[in-house]
């Protein structure tokens, strides 16, 4: 059975977008509590190699087309919380993440923010063979074994792109989790077409859907008219619920600086479904090989259909859901204090025994 957490009290810049990403049996049981004691004891800096860098490590990755570096900042020190980021796109960056600079160090959550490879921080290889799945996969593994995360204090938090690459990480290598949270993605890409086709695209003005898909018929995705009809029309409604010159700068920044390459190839040109090499990804049937405890989230206004993501914490063998019924596929931002409010619970509840 689910629970579903109650509430407490893109895009403008290019060719944006983000990728389109359990109840337990455990008895409650008196453990300490999972923050350090002390502010002071958060930020205790004693043992680590990262202080001059203010946290930041380029992980050195090995992959069949030579070693790049990755890009990683590490905030906090909880030896049993640390929480790994999977920022969207393909191709976006970890900023529009530090929405939890608000919310993570009161919680006494450690967490690292995690530019993948072909991202602006990191390396930006230009080989397109390197843009797949199980090589995704594994340079997160590598990342992990670089940071020294593992099965007592390890958890992945991935959102749209990055709950794809959470899941596909789970399946390969649950045995170094902790816990797992699904942010904001469907277990099916060809599900996740269907909602859009059958669901939101109906709903929208139906004189600018027919200009959007011949534009798209033409394949003329960097006309300007493009991204002006895609914003009013479909943006605003259902990635941020936010007038666009109201976005976050953090999502702006994030969004301005999405590799178009990794994007467009993985993804296709926009959010309204995808059309890349993700088009036929589909791990519905195999949800309930995912053991460990899982967060799934979904949102009232997703571009994923949230009763699809309800379901991945119904698959799962342990799994809790979080609806945010404020909130679009940028949730942490439109309704942004269940969304934080529901990954904190989730977190501690993992740590504490109660899930």
């Amino acid at each position: 059975m689910t629970t579903r957490l109650q509430p407490l009290d893109h895009l403008r810049r290019g060719s944006l977008a983000l990728a389109l990403a359990v109840t337990g049996g455990c008895t409650p049981t008196a453990t300490p509590p999972s923050a350090p004691a002390t502010a002071a004891g958060y930020f205790d800096n004693t043992g680590r190699t990262d202080v001059l860098s203010g946290g930041v490590r380029m992980i050195p990755i090995t992959t069949p087309k030579g070693t790049f570096k990755v890009w990683t900042k590490r905030i906090g020190n909880n030896p049993r919380i640390k929480v790994l980021l999977l920022h969207g796109g393909p191709g976006a960056t970890h900023e529009y993440f530090e929405a939890a600079d608000s919310f993570f160090p009161a919680a006494g959550v450690e967490y690292y923010y995690y530019d993948q490879l072909g991202s602006a921080y990191s390396d930006q290889p230009k080989d397109a063979d390197l843009w797949n799945i199980p090589r995704f996969v594994d340079e997160v593994e590598q990342v992990r074994q670089a940071l020294g995360l593992g099965p007592d204090n390890f958890y992945l938090l991935g959102h749209s792109w990055g709950g794809i690459l959470a899941m596909e990480y789970a399946l390969a290598h649950q045995q170094q989790l902790k816990g797992l949270v699904i942010s904001n993605m469907m277990a099916s890409i060809p599900a996740y077409n269907a909602y859009a086709a059958q669901v939101l695209m109906p709903a929208m003005d139906q004189k600018a859907l027919a200009e959007i898909k011949a534009l798209e018929a033409k394949g003329d995705f960097q006309n300007p008219r493009y991204m002006e009809l895609l914003v009013p029309h479909y943006y605003v409604d259902h990635i941020l619920r936010m007038p666009p010159d109201q976005w976050p700068d953090p999502v702006d920044r994030a969004f301005a600086k999405i590799n178009q390459d990794i994007y467009v190839r993985m993804q296709g040109p926009s959010e309204m479904g995808a059309s890349g090499l993700l088009e036929k990804w589909d791990r519905t049937a195999d949800l309930p090989r995912i053991t460990v405890p899982t967060l799934a989230i979904g949102a009232r206004h997703d571009t994923m259909d949230p009763k699809a993501m309800e379901a991945i914490a119904k698959a799962v063998a342990r799994g809790r859901y979080l609806y945010c019924p404020n909130g679009s596929h940028m949730a942490m931002y439109d309704d942004q204090q269940t969304y934080f409010a529901g990954v904190t619970a989730f977190l501690k509840d993992v740590d504490s025994g109660v899930f």
